[in-house]
């Protein structure tokens, strides 16, 4: 029983807890609640008060804004109609200037207008005066104005004749003085700078022998070891009474360089027969062969060419046995190759082409004896096979003017190949030609009419016409050096170049009684 009142009284306490603790709770609610609505009061119109004091400012700031605003536009505005009354004030001026341009105008045409009314009937006065003139003239002269015309045209003809004939003289002298220089520059700096050697070659045809017996043994038995020696060889084997050498003949020198090794070789060992001239043959061959791709590759070295044609080197390296007046064909090209690069640069021009050109200009001569034509066309047209181009082509076939020139690198090749002929002891002349030469120099000067006697000077180098004074006057000696120096480079061919002197002497004679 007293359990149960226990728990009764602690279920009563707890209930009165229970219900206390809310009433506790709802009254706090309460609190808390007013107290948050009074704070969020107070947060408004915090707010309400920032958003009109922020109003305000805006308002404030705007107009602000607005009046800054309209008094730019104020300004702007006047700058600009003060611009604008300027231009008009500009304007104004020019249409005055123009008004007073207009008037000045008016007045100088009619002006203009009164003088051309003078001029009129003075040129009416002066062909009238004119007509009085030619009149009277014709009746003083006692001839007609055709006649008159053609007298004065005759006149002024021979005037003209002589003043043009001084002109050109005067003109011609002033170029060639101006040309040679430059000419005389240019190829001095070149010839200074290509320093060669000037050894006349000879194309070695005799060959020495210990004994005269030992030209038994090379004909051999019924000629047997001559005939397989020019068999094999190609060349022909010259064996007469000359003491001690026999001599080589071919036109191909490749061929006669080989064949002369082989009998060098033969003649070094003592055993020539059939076999033995075989087996040297083919040991000169191969060392021939071998020469001459090494000649060429070298040449191509030395002008800094790589990209030749295989078939071209070996052909220039054939050069190196062919000769041309005791000149080294081969070294002859390098020299012009050479000179063409430094003439090319000191033009401003590239000088590898002209290299290039001056390299193969007679790559012909190694096959001219192969081929029928000129050497200039026949290496043209080699160079052309193997895939040279058209402006190297061209060098080549115009450098002895057997096409006409056309370009820059042509001229150049010519020039080039003039100086390495040319240079003391670059070549030699037999005695026959030379005075041939010198006979034709003459006989072409003689064959003009005016011409007394005529003299070939300096080697050939200089040509002194003596004219007769009374045939032929001071106009007519220009024409004459003119028409001898030309007709000597169209009729022959020689190294360097000829000065043609026409000499007028006049002479005044009387005598004493």
């Amino acid at each position: 029983m007293d359990y149960v009142i226990v728990i009764l009284v602690l279920i009563v306490g707890i209930a009165a807890g229970v219900a206390i603790g809310l009433i506790v709770s709802r009254n706090m609610a309460n609190s808390s609640t007013r107290r948050a609505a009074d704070e969020a009061k107070r947060l408004i119109d915090d707010a309400e008060r920032q958003a009109d004091t922020l109003r305000r400012e805006a308002v404030v700031e705007a107009k602000d804004e607005v009046l800054k605003m309209k008094q730019e536009a104020q300004a702007e505005n006047k700058e600009r109609m003060r611009e604008v009354r300027a231009a008009e004030n500009r304007i104004n001026q020019r249409e005055e200037s123009l008004d007073r341009r207009v008037e000045s105008l008016d007045a100088r045409e009619h002006q203009l207008s009164s003088m051309q009314g003078q001029v009129e009937r003075r040129e009416r006065d002066v062909a009238k005066a004119m007509e009085e003139v030619n009149v009277r003239l014709e009746e003083v002269a006692g001839m007609s104005p055709q006649e008159a015309k053609e007298e004065l045209l005759d006149s002024l003809r021979d005037e003209v004749t002589h003043e043009s004939a001084a002109i050109i003289r005067d003109a011609e002298q002033r170029t060639k003085a101006e040309a040679d220089r430059n000419a005389r520059e240019i190829l001095s700096l070149a010839i200074q700078r290509v320093a060669a050697d000037h050894t006349a070659e000879t194309t070695v045809k005799t060959i020495h022998i210990p004994s005269d017996d030992l030209k038994g043994r090379i004909i051999g038995r019924e000629g047997r070891n001559i005939r397989s020696f020019e068999q094999l060889t190609g060349v022909n084997l010259l064996i007469d009474d000359t003491p001690e050498c026999v001599t080589i003949s071919c036109f191909d020198p490749v061929r006669r360089e080989i064949g002369r090794i082989t009998m060098e070789n033969l003649i070094a060992d003592g055993r020539i027969h059939p076999a033995r001239i075989e087996e040297m043959f083919s040991k000169a061959e191969r060392l021939v062969n071998q020469q001459v791709q090494e000649a060429g590759e070298q040449a191509t070295f030395d002008c800094g060419i790589h990209d030749l044609h295989p078939e071209l080197v070996r052909t220039l390296g054939r050069l190196r046995y062919r000769t041309s007046y005791g000149q080294s064909v081969l070294n002859h090209s390098l020299e012009v190759a050479y000179l063409c690069g430094v003439m090319a640069s000191e033009l401003g021009l590239d000088p590898a082409p002209a290299k290039r050109a001056g390299l193969l200009h007679d790559i012909g001569k190694a096959i001219d004896h192969e081929v029928e034509g000129p050497h200039a066309l026949i290496g043209g047209d080699l160079a052309r096979r193997f895939g040279e181009r058209p402006e190297i082509v061209h060098a080549i076939e115009a450098h002895h003017n057997d096409i006409e020139t056309n370009s820059v690198i042509d001229v150049l090749v010519q020039a080039a190949d003039a100086v390495s002929a040319a240079r003391p002891g670059a070549r030699k002349e037999s005695l026959e030609s030379y005075i041939k030469r010198l006979e034709k120099f003459e006989e072409i000067a003689n064959a003009h009419p005016g011409v007394e006697r005529t003299y070939a000077m300096q080697a050939g180098r200089e040509i002194r016409v003596m004219v007769a004074p009374e045939q032929v006057d001071e106009a007519a000696s220009v024409v004459l050096a003119h028409d001898i120096a030309k007709q000597i480079e169209d009729e022959m061919q020689y190294p360097g170049q000829v000065k043609v002197v026409v000499i007028r002497e006049s002479r005044a004679i009387d005598y004493a009684k």
